[in-house]
Parts: C-alpha cells; structure tokens; sequence
C-alpha cells in the first residue's frame, strides 16, 4: 500500500510540470518547488532532532549560508553551478563541524542556547557585509550548469532529484549501523558510552551530514527566488523548521517531508483568507502536539 502510493506521488510530481503548463497552473509549480527545498531542509534537521536528540535552535545558519554563497560567488564572478554547489555545501559542512564541536559538549538547554547564539552569530555577520545587500540582502542570479538551462522547470526537476537522492541517501543512513547507534544515543546516553560506543564521533558526525544537507537546501532555495537576505539565517528560520519536522512527525522518516509540505500549504491558504494567519498556523501546531504527539506521519501509520 505504501510502495502504491509513493509511485504514485512520484509520478504525480514528474508529470506536474506540463500538466501545469497546459492548464496555466505555473504558480503551482513554483509552490511545489519550494515545498521540496523545505522537505530537504526539514529532513535534515529531523536526522539529528529526531534520530538524535539534539534540539538545534540554529539549523537555519546552514540553511542561509548555502544560498548566500550563491549570491556571494556569482557576484564574484564564478558562474558554474558546480563549483557552487561543492563550495556551499562544503562550508556548510565546514560550519556545522565547527559549531558541532563545541555546542555537542554540552546537553540541555545549553546545547539549545549555544546553537541558537552561533547562528545569530552568522546573522550579524551577515547584515554587516554592506557590499552583499547587509539588511537588504541582495539578487542571486541561477549559475550555469552547462547540459541545460536553469529555468523553473528544469530547477523543479533538479529539486525533485536532489531530495530524492537525500531521502534514499538518509534512509540507508538511519536503518544502517550508524543510525541504530544514534538512536541508541538518543534512548539513553549513559548506556551508549558504557558499550564503548564514540557517543561525541557520532553525534559530530550526524551533525555535520544536516549541515551539509541544510546548506544544499539553501543552495536550491537561492536559485528558486533569485533572492537572498539575513532572514534565511534569523532564529524565527531556525523555529519554522523545527515546527515542519515537529508537524510532520519528530523521529518520523517521512516527517520532515510531511511537515513541509502541509505547512507551506497552510500558511499559503491562510495568507489569503487573513493578515493573522500565523494564529491558525498556531493553533493547527497546538492540536497536532497534543492529539498527534508523533506527528502526521505518525498518524499516518497507525491508520495504515
């Protein structure tokens, strides 16, 4: 049944964009595009949130870096997608290693506070670079990728492929070895250690791989809006993740995608039925948290 069902949404998904052509419906396209850099980005908060226990308060530093070295590089003159893409996601990576490092010595609301202050770190920093748009932030025009054209449709189609190969690529990931001792980490730390296990290796490790997903989340969210700005860095980022992983299911493969997609579908019926819909968006969290604790994609398979 649920093997059914995925092939069907995928091919859904690989026949939306003619479909949308045919039929004038662009604006959905462009809807589901961003839906997609939304799953990646929540997915890979939920790999550590979930799978690990780590309460990050700064995922969206990652996130907006990997689409600001998008703007930065271009402006700079270097125009290949491939070298961009390597270069965002790297320090991304190279950032979450930093932070991972010292943030991971603790537990705790301070693990929350220290990830939470690195990432305003990286905000200030940001709206200080005058030269890249500070506060205004600043145009990130779609690099060359050499085969194709960088369109809207082929950008759908590419974040289409690069969330699958992410979710193959994190599926393996928590049911291998690895994942089982994250999660056994997560249970109970103090056990994990006295097994031997490398509790600090592996917790670095897994924090790292969302980082560096985060960052390329970023990447293809710079080319969906031609546009960066600080905000992609700023905390309220950081919690609207957090609510799509929590929404969709904390531990839940599925969850971040979940997430992702009824919330953006949400905050975009209510953005037109009223200036207050962050109050609905609130309320929809409020009785997902207590009647659903595991999230849709929970609730999704106790009725399957």
């Amino acid at each position: 049944m649920q093997w059914f069902f995925s092939l069907t949404l995928l091919g859904f998904l690989l026949l939306f964009p003619p479909l949308a052509s045919a039929t004038g419906l662009e604006f959905y396209q462009g809807l589901l595009t961003k839906i997609m850099v939304y799953a990646l980005a929540a997915s890979s908060l939920n790999l550590i949130l979930g799978y690990g226990g780590m309460v990050s308060f700064g995922h969206a530093a990652y996130f907006g870096l990997g689409a600001y070295t998008v703007a930065i590089l271009m402006r700079e003159g270097v125009t290949s997608a491939w070298v961009i893409w390597a270069v965002a996601v790297g320090l991304s990576a190279l950032l979450a290693l930093l932070i991972g490092v010292i943030s991971l010595r603790t537990r705790g609301v301070y693990f929350i506070m220290i990830t939470l202050a690195f990432a305003q770190m990286i905000y200030y920093l940001v709206v200080s670079f005058k030269q890249y748009g500070g506060e205004d932030g600043r145009r990130a025009r779609r690099p060359e990728f050499g085969l194709f054209e960088l369109n809207d449709t082929t950008l759908y189609y590419l974040t289409l492929g690069v969330l699958l190969a992410a979710l193959y690529l994190m599926h393996r990931l928590v049911h291998s070895r690895f994942g089982r001792v994250l999660q056994a980490i997560r249970e109970n730390e103090s056990r994990a250690l006295a097994l031997g296990y490398p509790v600090f290796r592996f917790q670095l490790v897994a924090f790292v791989l969302a980082g560096a997903a985060a960052g390329l989340a970023g990447v293809l969210m710079a080319h969906y809006t031609q546009y960066v700005s600080p905000s992609l860095l700023a905390w309220q980022q950081s919690g609207h993740l957090m609510m799509m992983v929590i929404l969709g299911g904390v531990g839940q493969f599925w969850g971040g995608v979940l997430g992702a997609a009824v919330l953006s579908l949400v905050e975009e019926v209510l953005q037109d039925l009223t200036i207050h819909w962050q109050l609905g968006v609130g309320v929809i969290l409020l009785f997902i948290v207590l009647f659903a604790p595991q999230g849709l994609a929970g609730l999704l398979r106790r009725k399957v």
